[in-house]
């Protein structure tokens, strides 16, 4: 499926960290440890992580993890548990700290070896496996919080912008809700969209309808082909086959904290080169 990208953002006030401009190499080619893709020099470029190495308690999750993501390209992530994808994600969003390698967004420098990351000021919204909602806030509540508080938004507007984004997620009627009254899908969409409120110019979600009934799952994955339709950038961890077919431009297995496969959707999902990537599929196709 080929998106329009969206327009180039407006860059940051602070000056961004150089990143090291990444060897070349074959397109596509995303083997642990070895050279980025050449995707990774061309403009257009929003996510880069190059040799990511992630290790908890001696245990190394990520083995120098190279991955590449173009503006308006949805990836799917796909792989059996214990792979590393959350870990991946975590990283990509800053959220845990690499032993190895790099993380940049739009060129800036966000996560390094042996220093923290650095926050990416909202530009990267996620969504996770939980709603981690405020049970004391309304739907609308919980949207606005972040925009009144890390960026100052006044209070009208910041309400207003929060009822047009659950509108948006099929929510309209729910605005005033409390978590407590709300069903799991419900709440999900309740977090995109507070997610959104930040007007992330990235988007990552980590497994986000794995606690969902079927009924609920289809309600969160509209909302997320609505996103990818848009032309949003979005990057999502999901055991979800139907999603990965129909609303992912590309597809990248891992196994064993490495990237075993990666190409786009249609061939990986019914032609998969690599025989660790056709056992997934066949166990998971077959359930």
């Amino acid at each position: 499926m080929n998106r329009a990208p969206r327009g180039t953002p407006t860059p940051p006030t602070a000056t961004p960290t150089p990143v090291p401009a990444p060897a070349p190499a074959d397109a596509g080619a995303t083997a642990s440890g070895g050279a980025a893709p050449a995707s990774t020099a061309r403009p257009g470029t929003v996510l880069l992580g190059q040799g990511m190495t992630r290790v908890y308690h001696d245990r190394t999750v990520l083995h120098g993890v190279d991955l590449a993501v173009p503006r308006g390209q949805t990836v799917a992530v796909l792989g059996p548990s214990g792979a590393g994808k959350s870990t991946m994600l975590r990283c990509l969003a800053g959220l845990e700290p690499l032993q190895e390698g790099t993380v940049a967004f739009q060129g800036e420098l966000l996560s390094r070896a042996g220093s923290a990351p650095r926050a990416a000021g909202g530009r990267i919204g996620m969504v996770f496996q939980q709603f981690n909602l405020f049970p004391h806030l309304t739907a609308a509540q919980n949207v606005s919080l972040a925009p009144r508080k890390a960026r100052g938004v006044r209070t009208a507007e910041a309400d207003a912008r929060a009822r047009e984004l659950l509108t948006r997620v099929g929510l309209a009627e729910h605005t005033d809700h409390y978590p407590y009254e709300l069903s799991g899908g419900q709440q999900q969409r309740v977090a995109i969209a507070r997610a959104l409120a930040m007007d992330p110019e990235l988007m990552l979600f980590d497994e986000p309808t794995s606690a969902l009934d079927p009924e609920f799952t289809r309600e969160v994955l509209a909302v997320m082909r609505d996103l990818a339709d848009s032309g949003m950038t979005i990057v999502v961890v999901t055991h979800e086959m139907d999603f990965a077919r129909r609303g992912a431009d590309r597809v990248v297995f891992m196994a064993d904290g490495r990237i075993v496969e990666d190409g786009p959707a249609q061939d990986v999902l019914t032609a998969p080169e690599q025989e660790r990537t056709r056992r997934f599929l066949d166990q998971i196709l077959s359930e």
